[in-house]
């Protein structure tokens, strides 16, 4: 079941579920979601001469990656066929019995941005902000600029709570990030890491 209003505003009050910094719950607090707003860090890819990427070399992927730290009062221009990581200004903790969804703004959408590729699920018991998965399908840059209301995230409450939850006691690789985070798949048990 996808949480309401009601029950979002609910589970903000008890602090069972966090959202933080939440400036204008009247703006942000949507009918069944919340808007959550643009952070000011980016990682730019940048063209390589490397063959491919090996999902198991965490140094090719550090080699070809750009952090960029936008003002606040500046802006980030998103060029036609560019794959950036962004991330939200908000923090968030998800309880052990829901699990969020991101989305993107329709509106954003409407100017062929798209804000996640594949990683739209926030697991229960993750905290820390959001990497957002930002590409430009359209045909014109797009100005984006820390703090606009870029994506949207909904609650949906699980048949019972997860008993084994994102977290530290399962070697989760993304808790507690801060900023965008690049691939860790190197970490993965298939490449020989722990998960």
């Amino acid at each position: 079941m996808i949480l309401s209003d009601g029950d979002i505003l609910r589970r903000l009050e008890s602090g069972d579920l966090v959202v933080e910094p939440l400036d204008d719950i009247d703006l942000q607090v949507q009918p069944a979601s919340i808007d959550l707003r643009l952070g000011r860090e980016f990682l730019e890819f940048q063209h390589a001469n490397i063959p491919c990427i090996h999902p198991n070399s965490e140094n090719e992927v550090d080699e070809y990656v750009d952090e960029t730290i936008v003002d606040e009062d500046g802006e980030f221009i998103l060029h036609p066929g560019d794959f950036v990581l962004g991330t939200t200004h908000e923090r968030v903790e998800i309880p052990d019995d829901l699990i969020a969804h991101v989305q993107g703004r329709s509106s954003m959408g409407r100017l062929a941005v798209v804000i996640h590729a594949t990683a739209g699920i926030i697991d229960p018991g993750y905290r820390g902000q959001i990497t957002l998965e930002l590409s430009n399908l359209g045909t014109a840059p797009v100005a984006l600029t820390p703090g606009m209301r870029i994506s949207q995230v909904l609650f949906t409450r699980l048949s019972s709570p997860a008993e084994r939850p994102y977290g530290d006691e399962r070697g989760s690789k993304y808790q507690d990030q801060s900023g965008p985070q690049a691939s860790r798949i190197q970490g993965d048990h298939e490449f020989g890491g722990d998960q």
